[in-house]
């Protein structure tokens, strides 16, 4: 997979690129990384990509004409990326999202700044995508963040290829849950003990254990996510009843 970036701030995606997964990843060949100045696409002097908006108002946008000519460039090399925009307006990023997004051979992300983008601009995307309902100072650590979830699901990235299965939200046949709870040495520390379960050797049981944890720690912490979770009609009972325990509501008003 190739993965590009267009920024007016290029330079802060190496440190990340590098580092970790990431950087393992990119070191044994199973994405590649390249990040573009849109800086390069402009024909003035002062290399401006930003100007007042039509209408006045608070701040700068990004101008329509260096994304236009920078993104036809960029894709005029190798197979046609799929280009997303993050904006406000974008569709919440969800595991689903990062999984339906691994699968393409080459993604191309337009990082916003100032006061946002000419919206003429966004008629080059392929689809636009919101990492949450707060407002960042620009889109590049949206494209990290969208970046190091669509990585980890690469056959290979993580080592283990059930790691980016057996978690929080997967989209598997048994997911949409949080992942079940999880301890490690010692067995006990300052009066809490690791479930009795863990530490049995049977299989069987331990398999049972995490799928009634991670339902409870759903209904627990995320109830929302439930009505959407591959369940059973006996995990979803049980489901009902946690969600009245924890939160005094049935799984419809969740």
């Amino acid at each position: 997979m190739l993965i590009e970036t267009l920024s007016v701030f290029p330079e802060m995606f190496e440190p990340v690129m590098s580092t970790s997964i990431l950087g393992r990843a990119r070191q044994a060949g199973i994405f590649d990384f390249r990040a573009y100045d849109l800086r390069d696409w402009t024909h003035d002097r002062h290399r401006t990509v930003d100007d007042e908006p039509y209408g006045g108002g608070q701040g700068m946008l990004m101008k329509a004409p260096p994304i236009y000519e920078a993104v036809r460039s960029i894709a005029s090399s190798g197979p046609r990326p799929h280009v997303v925009f993050f904006t406000p307006c974008g569709a919440p990023f969800t595991q689903a999202a990062a999984e339906r997004l691994a699968m393409q051979e080459r993604l191309l992300f337009v990082c916003g700044r100032y006061e946002g983008i000419d919206e003429r601009a966004y008629d080059l995307a392929d689809e636009r995508i919101s990492i949450g309902d707060y407002v960042l100072t620009g889109g590049e650590l949206a494209a990290m963040v969208v970046t190091d979830a669509v990585v980890r699901l690469l056959p290979g990235a993580l080592g283990d290829a059930m790691s980016s299965v057996d978690e929080s939200f997967a989209t598997g046949d048994s997911g949409g849950l949080l992942e079940y709870a999880q301890y490690t040495r010692p067995a006990e520390f300052e009066g809490a003990a690791v479930p009795d379960v863990l530490l049995s050797g049977d299989h069987a049981r331990v398999v049972a254990w995490r799928r009634e944890s991670a339902i409870d720690r759903t209904c627990r912490w995320r109830p929302d996510l439930i009505s959407s979770a591959r369940l059973t009609d006996s995990e979803r009972a049980l489901a009902e009843q946690l969600i009245a325990r924890y939160h005094g509501l049935s799984q419809q008003n969740a």
